[in-house]
């Protein structure tokens, strides 16, 4: 092996030691926060005692069946309330993956006494864990034909209130 090569490979066993270390150091999978009566900080053990639901997506022709938590239960828990209750509608999501990628989804939209989509936190994909570059969890927005909205090594969602618009007066416009 040439010396490059074997620089090249330290290097790969030193950042994967780092990223091993790291993932010891937080098992905080999801972070909850914004607009909420109560930040999350979610764990794999808290993920797997939520309620568990599933859906399938299609993407380049491969049909998949993912598991985990509706993102409407995840917000029942950040807001303390149950099912059908106590929700704003006037407001969004805002879904932030490990690279920075983000997803935007009004919450009518994960309502069910609106729009109803299934969007789901996945930590499961075919009965196994997910892909490895899709850890640690994926939004998974099936009715979305595009899939642009199915971040995956999502990191944190933020629920955000909208604001009323403020009004100007005529001579300020």
């Amino acid at each position: 092996m040439d010396r490059v090569s074997l620089l090249v490979l330290a290097l790969c066993v030193v950042f994967g030691l780092a990223a091993i270390a790291y993932a010891a150091d937080d098992p905080v999978l999801l972070h909850v926060e914004g607009d909420v009566k109560t930040p999350l900080a979610l764990t794999a053990a808290d993920v797997a005692k939520m309620p568990r639901a599933t859906v399938s997506f299609e993407r380049d022709g491969e049909v998949a069946t993912y598991e985990g938590v509706l993102l409407y239960d995840i917000l029942l828990k950040a807001f303390d309330v149950p099912a059908g209750k106590g929700l704003p509608g006037d407001s969004y999501i805002l879904a932030t993956a490990r690279d920075g990628f983000q997803a935007l989804i009004a919450t009518g939209e994960v309502l069910p006494t609106f729009a109803g989509a299934r969007v789901l936190i996945a930590d499961k994909r075919n009965g196994g864990p997910l892909l490895a570059y899709q850890r640690p969890l994926q939004m998974i927005s099936p009715q979305d034909k595009a899939q642009g909205r199915s971040p995956f090594s999502l990191t944190k969602i933020t629920f955000a209130r909208l604001r009323p618009a403020v009004e100007q007066s005529p001579d300020k416009l």
